[in-house]
This record gives C-alpha cells, structure tokens and sequence, in this order.
C-alpha cells in the first residue's frame, strides 16, 4: 500500500482510498478499512467492476465501524 500511498501524492490525487491489480485470471482489489486493516478482494474475469466496488464501498463501512 506503500508505493500507492507515495504514487497518489506524487500526482496529487488526494489520499489512497484502493488499489486495483489486474491480472491475466482476474482482478485484486486492496482497500484500507479504518487505520489497521486492509481488505483485499479477488474477483475473476467476468466481475462487474462497478457492482463489485459497490459491494466493497459496502463491506467497507460495516467492517470500519466493527474495528
């Protein structure tokens, strides 16, 4: 999360909210949740990425407030 964290503040796009990897066999999504956890998703291929970030924003905000 490091070199995303310098990468955004390089090109001034604010703070790291995610860091989406593509790969050949699918997709692996990295997203903080409050200050200690990371959440990391994997999807295949056919995910629909706006759904999927969706659910994550979700998943997100319950976990957030359970830490």
């Amino acid at each position: 999360m490091s070199l995303g964290e310098r990468v955004s503040e390089e090109l001034a796009r604010g703070a790291l909210e995610q860091i989406t990897i593509k790969g050949r066999d699918g997709y692996v999504i990295l997203t903080g949740v409050g200050t200690e956890a990371v959440m990391v998703v994997l999807a295949d291929n056919n995910a629909k990425l706006g759904l999927l970030l969706m659910e994550i924003k979700k998943a997100q905000d319950k976990i957030s407030r359970l830490l």
